[in-house]
């Protein structure tokens, strides 16, 4: 049955439960304050946990069940701008940039997804930006050869695509993208956190902030800290004035973006991301089910609080989605909210001393609310982002600055955001050579996989010990080398020159 108006229960939150976690109710000493029980909180307390540090996570209401339970689940790297939009208002460098920060984020979502054993339907595939099937959607010339070309040129798997599979009108394939179902993750990132020994309090709002002694109270109780995280979506004040809070949120457009729901029969649709180039634009995903597919299609935006009969916008979108696949069983309808910012990036970086915090994600909550959690926890770890400037919540215009980000980065991972994502040299042991190494996709995990000229195979894992990098084989020493920092390893994974203190793992 079609849901009724009334009901705009998201389809994550109807088809999962997170665990319950009790309030704060005595005063706490921890590490890091976390305030928000989303994906950019949870991403957060999950690194810094893995990291040694204590965390307190304070949810007003239920984790997961505000922006991140209202999301479509997007993980892309395409940005609301397009590669020429991105080229032409801050430089190449930066363009690049911002997309290979897209790819980190997808990156360590598989990475933890993989790694915790989190059933959560991830699934790499690919994305499609095209023309609107309605042309007067489009407000502006397209050359999506021109886009496609760009994109290539900046390093990304891009290729211009004549009849886009589904919408029938021209468009970019973008490869490596891809699709999880949001609670299932958090519901298991979360059970990760508690079990490292993190603290998930929920129905604890953060009331109070203060510097001298740094420290957060909610119900009641003080938990002092050495750091603080806004994970809020919009920013809490915090630890800053009301002058300095309130002028940094008039940067802040809020949106309403609309999302229907219904299901399809199985593999109809292809299994891919699509988002269109009208104004607002359309955007269409899959949900895997055993015996049906669920195509989740939004669209709609408007300035939160400028339409009035909101339900116009559910019926418009409703009636294009049963254009594009007649036969359709609707079966929810919800809203969530984006956040624009001035120049189209996200502010990510501190807000005050010790305080960091994330908004502006546009239409990329997802990637963008993880590499908030992935930059709180350098930070904090005292390790510096490549995208550190790009996304200062103090930034200036950026077009014009003199910026090798290759060069710049090279000792952090510019390296080791390509090469979680890069696919594999091989998919088998048996595309190994004798006397060479190749890196080997085996159930998730990179493999650092050596067959000596017996055919004897050695396999350790291909992540340096040292910051996490992906080792590269040495055809003419026959080692295992690091790009990022130069460490060295021998075939049988056993250390040879620093800065690695540990061999490369025995495989999982």
């Amino acid at each position: 049955m079609p849901a009724s108006a009334q009901d705009t229960t998201p389809y994550w939150i109807g088809s999962t439960s997170m665990p319950v976690f009790k309030k704060l109710s005595r005063d706490e000493r921890v590490d890091v304050v976390i305030v928000g029980g989303g994906i950019t909180g949870l991403t957060a307390a999950y690194l810094l946990t893995r990291a040694g540090r204590s965390v307190a996570v304070l949810e007003r209401g239920r984790c997961a069940e505000i922006d991140t339970g209202h999301t479509t689940a997007h993980l892309t790297m395409v940005t609301d701008s397009r590669p020429s939009q991105l080229v032409k208002a801050f430089g190449r460098d930066h363009a690049q940039a911002v997309w290979d920060a897209g790819l980190a984020a997808i990156g360590q979502i598989e990475a933890i997804a993989h790694g915790e054993g989190i059933d959560c339907d991830f699934a790499s595939v690919p994305g499609y930006l095209h023309a609107p099937r309605d042309p007067s959607k489009q407000k502006d010339k397209v050359d999506f050869r021109e886009e496609a070309r760009l994109a290539a040129d900046l390093g990304f798997d891009a290729a211009f695509v004549e009849d886009v599979p589904l919408m029938g009108v021209p468009g970019v394939r973008f490869e490596d993208q891809a699709r999880f179902h949001p609670r299932k993750y958090l519901e298991g990132l979360a059970r990760a956190i508690t079990s490292a020994g993190g603290q998930i309090y929920e129905h604890s709002e953060a009331c109070e902030f203060c510097d001298e002694p740094l420290s957060v109270k909610a119900n009641d109780c003080t938990i002092a800290c050495k750091d603080v995280m806004l994970a809020t979506h919009n920013p809490l004040v915090g630890l800053n004035n009301i002058a300095a809070a309130t002028l940094f949120q008039t940067k802040l457009a809020l949106y309403t973006s609309y999302v229907i729901a219904g299901r399809i029969t199985p593999n109809a649709v292809p299994d891919a991301l699509f988002s269109d180039t009208g104004d607002p634009y359309d955007y269409l995903r899959l949900e895997r089910h055993r015996d049906h597919d669920l195509v989740i299609f939004g669209g709609e935006d408007h300035k939160t609080g400028q339409v009035d009969d909101t339900n116009k916008c559910f019926d418009a979108l409703q009636k294009r989605l049963e254009a594009l696949l007649p036969g359709i069983e609707v079966t929810h309808r919800w809203s969530g909210q984006v956040i624009e910012t001035p120049d189209g990036l996200p502010y990510i970086g501190e807000t005050a001393d010790h305080q960091f915090a994330g908004t502006g994600f546009s239409g990329n909550g997802m990637t963008f609310g993880t590499l908030t959690g992935m930059m709180a926890a350098d930070k904090i770890a005292g390790r510096t982002s490549p995208w550190s400037d790009l996304f200062d919540p103090r930034r200036k215009k950026l077009r014009g600055a003199a910026w090798d980000y290759v060069k710049e980065n090279k000792d952090y991972p510019y390296y080791l955001v390509r090469d979680q994502f890069a696919g594999a040299e091989a998919r088998s042991l048996r595309e190994v050579p004798r006397g060479s190494g190749k890196i080997v996709e085996v159930k998730g995990q990179k493999l650092a996989v050596y067959r000596n000229d017996r055919g004897v195979i050695t396999k350790r894992s291909a992540i340096c010990t040292h910051m996490g990098c992906v080792v590269d084989w040495n055809e003419a020493e026959r080692t295992w080398d690091c790009p990022c920092h130069g460490s060295r390893f021998k075939t049988d994974g056993a250390v040879l020159a620093g800065p690695a203190e540990s061999p490369l793992a025995e495989p999982k």
